[in-house]
């Protein structure tokens, strides 16, 4: 399958920013969409809205809280029963919360820890499934820049579940590999792009608007890369000086 017969495509936590954000720009594209949250009266709206402008897409939504193991295979499930088949998942469903370990705020790290890298388990196994079954599927997690390093204060445990998110799936993509499955992945580490995740984080380098963002991921994802960072400017560099600098200078981005 070539890229651009990726017709039908999955995206989690897409009532808002990032997954709300690519949704609008595959949907652009001609995409069937397959479009998940907890939130389901965003996603009424969000469907409504792209229905109007493009009246040739098949939009469908679901309610869906990815911490919620055995509802996330069910959904996947009913979605390939839905559309047929599901040419492209993305697991983009995530939290931020978190403080400094030790601080008294171990409920909000394990929340952030459980939404970003157990239920992105959850998420890629689903979706692993459905593509063993068609022989076929791209899988893209969404990690970040801050996957690189340890990052300090409300970011350390968030950093650790995206650098987990990168090696998982490295692993699959090493088991596909060793099995000669035509099916692909891709791991998207994006830069600091504004969103509801970070929306009152302040002086943060090189932030970029949100339609931006999802601009140039969408533009990424279409290229099926093993890894790609977004935007590739500055952050290719940054990421190759992240990972050789003293930890003293790397923690000024966190």
């Amino acid at each position: 399958m070539t890229h651009s017969l990726r017709k039908t495509i999955l995206i989690t936590g897409a009532s808002s920013g990032l997954g709300e954000g690519m949704a609008r720009e595959f949907a652009a594209k001609g995409r069937n969409l397959a479009l998940c949250a907890r939130r389901t009266d965003r996603l009424e709206q969000l469907k409504s809205e792209l229905e109007s402008k493009h009246p040739d897409c098949r939009i469908r939504i679901k309610a869906l809280d990815v911490n919620n193991h055995d509802q996330v295979f069910e959904v996947f499930k009913a979605f390939k029963a839905e559309f047929g088949s599901i040419d492209r998942v993305i697991v983009n469903a995530g939290m931020g919360k978190g403080a400094s370990l030790g601080t008294g705020y171990f409920y909000a790290n394990v929340q952030t820890a459980q939404t970003n890298f157990v239920a992105a388990v959850a998420q890629c196994e689903a979706a692993l499934e459905i593509f063993r079954e068609q022989n076929d599927g791209h899988l893209v997690t969404m990690s970040s820049i801050s996957a690189l390093r340890g990052m300090p204060r409300a970011m350390t445990v968030y950093a650790a579940t995206k650098a987990g998110l990168s090696a998982l799936t490295e692993g699959i993509r090493a088991d596909l590999i060793k099995s000669r499955s035509p099916i692909k992945t891709s791991c998207i580490m994006p830069g600091y792009i504004r969103s509801e995740i970070n929306e009152k984080v302040k002086n943060t380098p090189f932030m970029i608007d949100n339609e931006t963002g999802c601009r140039l991921l969408v533009k990424a994802i279409e290229k099926e890369p093993v890894k790609a960072y977004v935007p590739s400017w500055p952050w290719a560099l940054i990421g190759f000086l992240m990972k050789r600098l003293p930890l003293k200078m790397v923690m000024k981005l966190g």
